[in-house]
C-alpha cells in the first residue's frame, strides 16, 4: 500500500465526518510481558489502513471545521538516539510523511497541550473516537484513555464513535488489496504444501508448524497473519488449538487453520489431511461432504444475496450431504457435526473489523469455513477459503492451495 490509498482512505473518512468536529486515532502501545521485556508490538490495524504508520505511540488528528475543510496531522515520538540504540530507529518526519502523505508531522509530547486548545476554542462541538472492544473485559486502549478525560476535562463535547466510519471503509476491498490478499495466498499455499510434503506418522505438531514457519519465513520478517492451528488427531476437536504438543498416529487427520499476511492484508485457509497421505473411507466420506459444500457456495455466491445467508446455506447444503452419506438421519441435528459458523470478512485482521452487510456487494471478501468434527469417528477438520465477490460471481483466491482429495493425495504421494 502505498501513501496514495492512505490518503484517499482518510479522504473517504473525512467525508463522513460531521463538519465542525475532530477526530483522533492510536496507534496502540507497548504491552508488558514480564519484568523488562515487552509483547512484540503490532499497530492498531485501523490506523494503519489511515496512516500506513506501523510505530508505536504515534497518534493522528483531523480537524473538520463548519466548513468542511480539514487539517489533519501526524503525532511521532521524536528521535532519541539513547532510546533508538536500544529498540531500533524511530521514523523521521520525511519517512512518515512518504509513507502517509501527510505533510504536517510534529512530536507527540505537543498532543496534550494542542488538545486542549482545540477542545476550549469552540471550534469542534464533536470528537471521534475509535472504542471499539472485542469483549468487555479487553484492557483500556489509548482512545478509551482519551475518552475519560475528555468526560472529566471537557464534557461538553459530543462524542462520535469512529470506528462506525472506519468499518465502513473497510468492507469494500480496492484493487491494490485484492492484489496484497492474492500474494498472502500464494505465501500460504507454500506453508500448508511445505508441511504436506513432510507429513507422517510419528510427526509432532511442533514439527508441522515448525515447517509451516520456516515456508512463511522466506517472505519477510513477519509474515504470519495471525497464530497459526496446527493440530492432529483428537487435537482437532478443540477449534482454537495452539499448544503444538500432540503426535501424529497413524489414521489420523491433521488440521491447519493458517495464514500468511502481505502489505498488512491477512488471508485465512484452512485444509484437512490424513498425516498418512491416504484417505481412510471415513475421512474421504466426511471431506467429500465439506468439498461439495465449499464448491456449491463457490458456484452460487453473487452481489445481491444476503451475507445472513452464507452461514444458513453453508449449514443447510452440508447437513443434505451428511445425511445423504449416511452420517445425520436429521438434518436439524447437524450441530452435532458442524460447531461454528462459516463466513467471516478477512482483510487487515483475518475476522476483519467490518460493518457486517445487508447484502453482498463486489468487492468484498470472506471466507467459505465448512467444519466437520465427528468425535466418534475421531475424524475432525475444516476447508476454509476466501471468497471475492466480483461483478458477476466470486473468485476463490486461495484456490492456488490443493483442496480436493486426489490433488491431496498425489502430492504426499510424492513428497
Amino acid at each position: 500500500m502505498n501513501s496514495a490509498f492512505h490518503a484517499e482512505n482518510r479522504r473517504r473518512l473525512y467525508e463522513a465526518m460531521k463538519p465542525a468536529s475532530f477526530a483522533v486515532f492510536f496507534s496502540g502501545e507497548e504491552i508488558r510481558r514480564t519484568n523488562d521485556e515487552y509483547y512484540p508490538f503490532f499497530a492498531d490495524r485501523s490506523f494503519v489502513y489511515l496512516t500506513g504508520i506501523e510505530q508505536k505511540e504515534s497518534i493522528l488528528l483531523a480537524v473538520k471545521d463548519a466548513s468542511g475543510a480539514v487539517d489533519e496531522r501526524l503525532y511521532l515520538l521524536p528521535p532519541d538516539a539513547h532510546a533508538e540504540r536500544w529498540t531500533g530507529r524511530r521514523l523521521k518526519p520525511a519517512q512518515a510523511e512518504s509513507l502517509s502523505g501527510i505533510a504536517d508531522i510534529r512530536p507527540v509530547s505537543e498532543f496534550p497541550a494542542e488538545l486542549h486548545r482545540l477542545a476550549t476554542s469552540g471550534r469542534c462541538g464533536r470528537v471521534c473516537l475509535d472504542l471499539y472492544r472485542a469483549s468487555t473485559g479487553d484492557i483500556d486502549r489509548p482512545a478509551h484513555r482519551l475518552n475519560a478525560l475528555i468526560q472529566k476535562n471537557y464534557p461538553f463535547l459530543r462524542l462520535e464513535n469512529a470506528n462506525v466510519l472506519v468499518r465502513r471503509l473497510r468492507l469494500i476491498k480496492q484493487p491494490c488489496e485484492i492484489e496484497a490478499l492474492r500474494e498472502a495466498e500464494k505465501i500460504t499455499c507454500e506453508g500448508i504444501l511445505a508441511m504436506m510434503k513432510i507429513s507422517r506418522p510419528g510427526l509432532y505438531e511442533y514439527q508441522y508448524k515448525a515447517e509451516f514457519d520456516r515456508a512463511l519465513g522466506q517472505h519477510g520478517p513477519c509474515p504470519h497473519g495471525f497464530p497459526p492451528i496446527i493440530s492432529a488427531g483428537r487435537n482437532n476437536f478443540c477449534i482454537h488449538y495452539y499448544a503444538y504438543t500432540g503426535q501424529a498416529q497413524d489414521g489420523d487427520m491433521i488440521l491447519n487453520d493458517v495464514g500468511a499476511q502481505f502489505d498488512n492484508h491477512i488471508c485465512d485457509v484452512s485444509r484437512g489431511w490424513p498425516c498418512n497421505g491416504r484417505y481412510s473411507e471415513k475421512q474421504r466420506l466426511l471431506y467429500e461432504c465439506a468439498l461439495a459444500t465449499s464448491n456449491h457456495m463457490f458456484t452460487t455466491v453473487q452481489p445481491g444475496m444476503r451475507m445472513a445467508d452464507i452461514d444458513r446455506t453453508i449449514r443447510a447444503f452440508n447437513a443434505e450431504r451428511l445425511k445423504d452419506a449416511g452420517v445425520l438421519d436429521d438434518v436439524k441435528d447437524v450441530g452435532t457435526y458442524m460447531w461454528h459458523g462459516g463466513a467471516h470478512h478477512i482483510g487487515y485482521d483475518v475476522h476483519d473489523v467490518v460493518e457486517t452487510p445487508e447484502f453482498i456487494a463486489p468487492g468484498m471478501v470472506f471466507c467459505i469455513d465448512v467444519g466437520i468434527y465427528h468425535e466418534e469417528w475421531g475424524i475432525g477438520f475444516r476447508l476454509e477459503d476466501n471468497l471475492l465477490v466480483t461483478e458477476s460471481g466470486c473468485e476463490n483466491l486461495s484456490a492456488v492451495t490443493p483442496r480436493t482429495v486426489a490433488d491431496i493425495e498425489d502430492i504426499m504421494r510424492h513428497r
